[in-house]
């Protein structure tokens, strides 16, 4: 039978008993984690969100009370009060922050009983995924994932506190808005009073954010739900959440001391790390000609480094076809890699063959020199100036890329990768930051024939490339930055458009005639055009930071309901079908007379941010 707790109230936290409350009474409240029945005394450990404490029932204190413990089960939930004391010698636990005392009861109130769960409630319990998303609010219970909730909490609090001391502003923008295009997918909403019309959940705040600054709000700061109706991994789920800010009259490097101050405050409050600033900066060409992706793991080096100049003139096939077709000759040292077995050399050029290059040459550094497949195809020359060039010892081996700088540069990154798993290169609580800059203002999609927006159409070209958007949009970089944490990006921005000119250049280059920048763009280039000061900004997804801080593998660990990667909730069986009614009154279902009501009639894709 469940007992009101009337008359009592909780005067301490589970996780708060300790030395300094000896020989106190205590009332505390939570969850049984375990029951344990010595013969005489019953143990039970009571768990709430602080922790966990040892609590004691003794037959000879209150026999009473002691009976009524041998009902008790896992996951009750109870009341209890009693004396906190020491514990025996014996039975000291310090892997646990109350392990020194416990909890002598006098009076014990079932406030609700439970089911046998379905999984054990603990950090190392076995358990299927989808059980634990199906019973989410049990593995909520779990320590390490009510842990990643707290850290949550405290990153979002920094973050409110951080940039409102700086002066920003905290706006809610729309979450019910226009369909935009440029991006993933939107997610839809019929609108009931305008039948065949939708409304989209938005994919980030960019344009509002925007207009914020033309209305002169200065400086701004949302934490702020976004949704993409994309195909989903690991780090990415449909709804997500990002910190996302936008300021004005300030230039690219104000934006990023900003951002820095922010990151280095989050480390230093949440893991007690001291950040070394400035983080370091690569532009885009450095990061993809020495690492292969422009979201570089600097945790471990195994930088590219370009010999082409070395082996222009090499008899391997391979290298020569490659520089002869303006394509580019690459190498990647592995310091020890000369321990590989076969197998897992083979598993290289496998994996390098399935992201599309012809294959994957290596040469192993032996103390009689460089062996493998392609040795006898080099002079000794070349032989000599690879190991001086790439400081190659005995032990190590040297992987190759040859083919267009762009298969070179996704190849090799992947191997690069691959490398520092099978090297055991990074360690556990290592952390590297990096800015990435002036990325392609624009990329050719080969199966539309025109040029998209790498980031999005209201990013500014750099001033001195602004000549090259009709007569070379492939030249043109962006003042764009993406903050790079492990190999993960987990912030990006720009400077916007502020020049109605300027932007109306960036859509011809995009190929937007006069109409469609009017149907999907109207009410925001009317806005430009009534003094719009400089400005920019960035987004930072919060999940994603809270991800690498918690040390978690997933983004469903650290989102309180997640959805499984099929964008749907076991929990709540969403998304699920609603009644013929609903959707007739939003116009999307016959009426009983078989006539057809108005269908969708909304298109577009919404902005990536």
């Amino acid at each position: 039978m469940s007992e009101s707790m009337a008359g009592l109230k909780r005067s301490h936290y589970c996780g708060e008993i300790d030395e300094t409350l000896l020989d106190r009474e205590v009332v505390i409240m939570g969850w049984v984690q375990h029951r344990r029945d010595h013969g005489g005394l019953v143990f039970i450990d009571l768990r709430d969100r602080s922790g966990l404490v040892q609590t004691v029932f003794n037959p000879q204190e209150d026999p009473a009370t002691h009976e009524k413990s041998h009902d008790v089960r896992a996951e009750y939930v109870l009341a209890l009060v009693g004396r906190v004391r020491r514990r025996p010698d014996d039975m000291v636990n310090p892997k646990l922050p109350t392990g020194t005392v416990e909890v002598l009861i006098r009076e014990l109130r079932v406030l609700n009983q439970a089911q046998t769960p379905p999984f054990l409630v603990e950090d190392h319990a076995d358990v299927n995924e989808m059980v634990r998303l199906r019973y989410r609010y049990l593995d909520l219970r779990r320590p390490q994932v009510m842990r990643n909730f707290v850290l949550r909490h405290q990153v979002a609090r920094l973050t409110r506190d951080y940039f409102a001391d700086l002066g920003f502003l905290e706006v809610e923008t729309p979450v019910l808005t226009k369909s935009t295009p440029e991006g993933a997918r939107d997610y839809l909403v019929p609108s009931r009073l305008s039948h065949g019309s939708f409304f989209a959940l938005p994919q980030s705040p960019q344009l509002f954010k925007q207009l914020l600054m033309m209305g002169g709000l200065d400086r701004y700061c949302q934490i702020v739900k976004c949704f993409r109706d994309e195909d989903l991994r690991a780090d990415r789920q449909p709804e997500f959440t990002q910190v996302d800010l936008e300021m004005s009259f300030v230039s690219q490097e104000e934006i990023m001391d900003v951002l820095e101050g922010y990151v280095s405050l989050v480390f230093e409050k949440t893991m007690g790390l001291a950040l070394e600033r400035p983080f370091p900066r690569l532009s885009y060409d450095q990061a993809m000609a020495r690492y292969g992706i422009d979201r570089p793991d600097l945790r471990f080096g195994l930088e590219m480094v370009d010999v082409g100049t070395l082996l222009e003139a090499s008899k391997a096939q391979v290298f020569r076809e490659a520089l002869s077709s303006n394509g580019c000759v690459r190498a990647i040292l592995a310091p020890g890699a000369g321990r590989f077995s076969r197998k897992q050399l083979d598993d290289l050029v496998a994996l390098a063959v399935s992201l599309g290059a012809k294959g994957l040459a290596w040469l192993r550094l032996t103390p009689d020199g460089l062996q493998g497949p392609l040795a006898k195809f080099l002079e000794e020359g070349e032989k000599t100036g690879l190991i001086g060039t790439l400081g190659a010892q005995v032990g190590d081996v040297v992987f190759f890329g040859a083919d267009s700088p762009e298969m070179v540069s996704h190849v090799l990154g992947q191997i690069r990768l691959r490398l520092a798993e099978e090297l055991g290169l990074v360690k556990p609580g290592q952390y590297a930051l990096s800015w990435v800059t002036d990325f392609p203002m624009f990329e050719f999609d080969p199966q539309s024939k025109r040029w998209e927006a790498k980031h999005h159409p209201f990013t500014s070209p750099r001033d001195e490339d602004l000549d090259l958007l009709e007569t070379s949009p492939g030249m043109v970089r962006a003042l764009a930055y993406d903050l790079v944490l492990n190999g993960s990006e987990i912030g990006g921005g720009s400077i916007r458009i502020h020049r109605p000119d300027v932007q109306a250049r960036v859509f011809r280059a995009l190929g937007l005639e006069a109409e469609q920048i009017r149907e999907k763009f109207g009410f925001f280039v009317e806005a430009l055009a009534f003094g719009t000061p400089p400005h920019g900004g960035c987004a930072f997804g919060l999940d994603r930071l809270v991800m690498i801080l918690a040390g978690a593998s997933s983004l469903r660990d650290v989102i309180a309901f997640p959805k499984t990667q099929k964008a749907s909730c076991p929990l709540t069986e969403a998304p699920s079908s609603v009644a013929d009614r609903q959707l007739l009154e939003l116009g999307l279902a016959r009426d009983r007379s078989g006539e057809a009501q108005a269908g969708p009639g909304a298109t577009g894709q919404g902005e990536r941010p």
